[in-house]
């Protein structure tokens, strides 16, 4: 068996991992238009502000150790075309630009996604960076060194962990985005006033409920960013606006969402024969809701990228779609979300949602110790079926997420949660869990 696999980050590699232990015999090539794999871009921040002090860490698989396994691995080479009919692929090589056609029994589509970048007045000058990759974080990182005034644009989990790293550093630091709260996908409002506070409290400027028109320069280098308000300060910028699918080269070819994000179903398939999808290219099932949407993860891309290793040649494990599950750390708090939250529940379905919230010590009052913690579950109304929540603490309690991450994908009730069966032990937790009780208020 002939595989190819085209693009190599998180679903990339996850694949070629699994298949050669699954199939040792089976020919794999990978193409991969870059000059490294396995880049773990959510440790850019931490490297940002010296908490990781090495770029290369963040890489855990390289093309020299898929080469010893035994796969063909094709650095700094595009896949320009492919002829799904014939199974045939045109490819350049971008170091010596050679083109030449390959051909496959098996395609496995890991495209990846690429940061959204608007047509900006004045985007074309310098110090005006993406986050994405490991040249993106070396530019920012050497960029940095003589910068004193940074904007960040975009207000996603990228945005705000970066803005925090800049901040530590002792950088001036100005966070700009068109939404008129940060993190608004992932938390509802009384999470992320907790955050705003945190970063206003240290100085940084939050500018929000604004669009960014323009930037201004001089001697050719980014000196201003220019809002439907305001005028910042800036010698240097990063868009972190968010992501979209990087499928031009299907365009027209697969079935994709309007995004371009390619449609695949529970086994990894395409609407192509013996052509597979995984990552960030692709639709991912989302549970809470029920539909399909384009949810870009590495968490989603390791799983279906070992999926299309189990389901290459037979369909085997069907892909249990996603929750969404994520968490973040601001300063002393942390903070950990899943599904959905009221605000997004409301704007992108039809379902009657309502929400509580419960602040409560972890542990017992009687411990030497003790933080508050506030979690929110949300629910449908009708249904009783839990849709989502969020705790913050500055205590790590981050896993009862991943808890309620199940709770979600398995179909459970307000009812049920409450009465589930966790464990008390007083160095850890209470009596009734956290989760308990905020599905007894929910009742």
């Amino acid at each position: 068996m002939k595989v190819v696999v085209v693009g190599c980050t998180h679903a990339g590699t996850a694949t070629v991992v699994n298949l050669k232990e699954l199939h040792p015999d089976s020919e794999i090539t990978i193409y991969e238009k870059n000059d490294n794999i396995s880049f773990l871009s959510c440790g850019i921040a931490l490297n940002v502000g010296k908490v990781i002090k090495d770029t290369n860490s963040l890489f855990y698989n390289s093309p020299e150790n898929l080469n010893k396994s035994g796969v063909i691995t094709k650095m700094k080479h595009e896949v320009l075309d492919i002829d799904f009919e014939n199974k045939v692929l045109k490819v350049k090589n971008l170091v010596t630009g050679e083109t030449f056609e390959d051909s496959y029994d098996k395609l496995v589509l890991t495209l990846g996604s690429w940061p959204i970048v608007p047509k900006f007045e004045g985007g074309e000058l310098e110090n005006i960076e993406l986050c994405k990759n490991h040249d993106h974080a070396l530019r920012i990182i050497e960029k940095s060194q003589n910068a004193s005034n940074v904007v960040i644009i975009g207000a996603g989990y990228i945005g705000v962990e970066l803005v925090e790293a800049f901040e530590v550093l002792g950088k001036k630091v100005t966070l700009i985005d068109a939404e008129q709260r940060i993190l608004p996908k992932y938390l509802d409002k009384d999470f992320t006033d907790i955050a705003e506070n945190e970063f206003t409290s240290r100085g940084v400027q939050l500018v929000l409920g604004e669009k960014v028109n323009k930037f201004l320069g001089e001697d050719g280098k980014v000196n201003q960013v220019v809002t439907e308000n305001g005028t910042y300060d800036a010698d240097l910028v990063i868009l972190c606006i968010g992501f979209a699918p990087s499928t031009k080269l299907v365009q027209g070819k697969l079935d994709t969402l309007p995004n371009g994000a390619i449609i695949i179903d529970e086994y990894m398939r395409t609407s192509q024969e013996d052509v597979f999808a995984a990552g960030d290219c692709c639709v991912v099932k989302f549970n809470p809701s029920g539909d399909y949407r384009y949810i870009p993860l590495a968490t989603n891309a390791v799983r279906m990228g070992t999926l299309v290793a189990r389901n290459i040649n037979k369909p085997t494990i069907k892909y249990m779609g996603t929750q969404g599950t994520s968490g973040i750390k601001i300063y002393d708090y942390n903070i950990a979300s899943t599904g959905l939250t009221v605000e997004v529940a409301r704007t992108t379905t039809t379902m009657n949602v309502a929400s509580v919230s419960v602040t409560d010590n972890y542990r017992p009052e009687f411990m030497p110790t003790f933080e508050p913690a506030t979690i929110n579950l949300v629910y449908d109304t009708d249904t009783r079926r839990i849709l989502g929540g969020q705790i913050i603490s500055k205590i790590d309690l981050t896993q009862y997420m991943n808890t309620l991450s199940v709770v979600i994908q398995n179909n459970m009730t307000v009812e049920e949660l409450a009465m589930t069966d966790f464990f008390f032990q007083p160095h850890f937790n209470k009596p009734w869990s956290l989760l308990n009780t905020v599905a007894l208020k929910a009742l």
